[in-house]
């Protein structure tokens, strides 16, 4: 079994900064795409931003220039810095992750979810 935990979230002041992290561990062959999701109250959940294997990322339109992906693989750790934040931004994020575990199967993966509030 493999498991996602967030850390990071919390409240904030608009124009402020969060650095979300989630880590993969369990049994881990190897991890493909990591993103970041999230879910406002009362919305669908949206993707935020990818990161691949090789390290191409892609962002929504609403958080560029605001947010970065990145990912350390050595720790199975996807980062999501954010900055300049908004009320907008205010939602549950969620990781996900494409793995392949020990196995072989792939499968992908959510975390639970870390609250981030932007508010003054």
């Amino acid at each position: 079994q493999v498991q996602l935990v967030e850390s990071g979230g919390g409240l904030v002041q608009p124009g402020g900064s969060l650095r979300l992290s989630c880590a993969a561990s369990g049994s881990i062959f190897s991890i493909y795409d990591m993103d970041w999701y999230r879910q406002a109250p009362g919305k669908q959940r949206e993707l935020v931003a990818t990161i691949t294997s090789g390290g191409s990322t892609n962002y929504a339109d609403s958080v560029k220039g605001r947010f970065t992906i990145s990912r350390d693989n050595t720790k199975n750790t996807v980062y999501l810095q954010m900055n300049s934040l908004k009320p907008e931004d205010t939602a549950v994020y969620y990781c996900h992750a494409d793995v392949t575990n020990i196995g072989r199967a792939r499968t992908t993966y959510w975390g639970r979810g870390t609250q981030v509030t932007v508010s003054s």
